[in-house]
């Protein structure tokens, strides 16, 4: 690929879509394809053209399609007010994946999510002339709120479980808890006990729905689960009532941090990991391959939920028939913290 100056096209200007297309070498209609419905562009061929968009700096010109469209060229999002990873991940990818193209984002931070917080913060946004809202919903007091919502402007919701009344995209939180635990099994486990998230939350929910759906497939015991609060205090608190019990050899934690306070508490009660106790997590966050040890966890691709939410609410925008799920398959990142059970 042909080098330039970043974010400039000939002669020092500001790049345009032409820049684009010349030095990925495809038309300007194959560029606005992949900017507006990539899904319908090769994957070689995507990628090619997104490298050249990254290199040139591109910003699709947001004014001259407002002309052509209509449209503000702003999207909605509704989220809760978390410096939790899961949200937070998921709410920045939406946003590069708006910006990709050419559309700018306004939120509106949440402290709680139920139905008034909800339709008046679709209320301040639609004041604002937005295309479309994206809502992230992960709790279950979130539902009725989008049962209500205005029925002239075009709403998706992320991680609102699976029965969710507008078109969702989320994470397979079922799959990944029973490929966590399926691994544990695995390694001769005669069980895992299981420290969940807060009762409210979606994806608490349906983790503890995948491990358990293991457990009683395979026969095994399915002890209680444990609830913490998705924080390492919680998941120390936790984990120190399951280091007095010396059944415990396999512990699935329902995210990365909660299982770090777990890793500290087996440590401070003598149990090594993994030879005495296995840990498994959820998230993959940047820092778990370094905890000690490096921990196995369940690896969440929050950019690709980001795309498809963003690519549900077009064909929304676009009044086209959108899919009432899009689910995105997580994976299971095997490290240093699961081993084989002693016998």
């Amino acid at each position: 690929m042909a080098t330039r100056s970043e974010g400039r096209g000939p002669r020092g200007r500001p790049a345009v879509l032409g820049d684009v297309a010349a030095l990925a070498g495809v038309s300007a209609m194959t560029v606005s394809r992949v900017l507006n419905a990539p899904d319908r562009v090769r994957a070689e061929t995507r990628e090619r053209v997104l490298a050249a968009v990254r290199e040139l700096d591109y910003w699709p010109n947001s004014a001259a399609r407002r002309l052509v469209t209509g449209r503000s060229g702003v999207l909605g999002v509704v989220s809760i007010d978390t410096t939790l990873y899961g949200p937070a991940t998921t709410l920045y990818c939406i946003e590069q994946a708006a910006r990709l193209s050419g559309y700018t984002v306004s939120i509106a931070s949440l402290s709680t999510l139920h139905r008034r917080s909800i339709q008046e913060a679709v209320h301040r946004l639609g004041a604002q002339s937005v295309d479309g809202v994206v809502i992230v919903a992960p709790h279950e007091s979130a539902a009725d709120g989008l049962l209500h919502l205005p029925p002239d402007l075009p709403v998706v919701a992320v991680d609102a479980g699976y029965d969710c009344p507008v078109p969702v995209a989320m994470v397979d939180q079922r799959a990944g808890a029973a490929r966590a635990t399926r691994h544990l099994l695995s390694l001769g486990h005669e069980t895992v006990w299981h420290v969940g998230g807060p009762v409210d939350w979606i994806d608490a929910s349906g983790r503890i729905e995948g491990w358990r759906g293991v457990l009683e497939a395979e026969g095994r015991p399915v002890p209680d689960p444990l609830r913490g609060d998705w924080s390492p205090r919680s998941g120390y608190q936790l984990g120190r009532r399951l280091a007095e019990d010396p059944s415990v050899t396999a512990v699935f934690a329902g995210n990365d941090q909660m299982a770090l306070g777990v890793l500290r508490a087996l440590r401070e009660a003598g149990r090594r990991v993994p030879e005495d106790v296995s840990v498994v997590g959820f998230d993959d966050m940047p820092e778990s391959a370094y905890y000690c040890p490096p921990l196995t966890t369940v690896r969440q691709d929050f950019r690709e939920v980001g795309r498809h939410a963003f690519h549900l609410l077009l064909d929304r925008m676009a009044g086209e028939p959108a899919e009432s799920r899009r689910l995105v398959e997580p994976d299971l990142v095997v490290r240093e913290s699961t081993g084989a059970a002693r016998r």
